[in-house]
């Protein structure tokens, strides 16, 4: 699905899907922000004593991500307080594929997809209610998933 070209694409067109179907809010979420997560992979040093060099292997160890964030405008939609709420009772089965879609600057293609895998909130917050700013109040959470994948 990546489409590559000369110039890089902008950042400002894209499309979230919560997964869960119609009412988790697919690309109708309007999210204003999107920070991708970071990924890692981590190195294990191992050194057998009877080696003859100083310096340990590097081995290749599990993978390791920081959180998707999602950030919108508060809006009335309680769709991401309820998900938020069924991980903190203790649901089962919670888990969802987060889907991210860059969009071409007329938005008539996907031109690169993230997919978070088993994703589930972990972090649930505001922005400061202010009587003296006029800006939106922001809605924000954080997914922490099992793998990223894209495409």
């Amino acid at each position: 699905m990546a489409v590559q070209r000369e110039r890089p694409y902008g950042g400002f067109n894209f499309l979230v899907q919560l997964g869960g179907g119609e009412d988790a809010g697919s690309s109708r979420a309007g999210f204003c922000e999107v920070v991708l997560p970071e990924a890692a992979v981590e190195v294990i040093e191992y050194r057998p004593g009877n080696s003859k060099e100083n310096t340990p292997l590097k081995l290749t160890g599990p993978e390791r991500y920081t959180n998707l964030v999602l950030k919108r405008g508060v809006d009335g939609s309680l769709n991401l307080y309820q998900w938020w709420n069924e991980v903190r009772n203790g649901a089962q089965n919670v888990e969802r594929t987060v889907v991210i879609q860059l969009l071409s600057e007329d938005r008539g293609a996907v031109v690169m997809e993230w997919r978070f895998l088993r994703a589930r909130p972990v972090k649930y917050y505001f922005s400061p209610l202010n009587g003296q700013e006029g800006s939106p109040v922001y809605e924000t959470v954080e997914l922490a998933f099992e793998r990223m994948e894209m495409g």
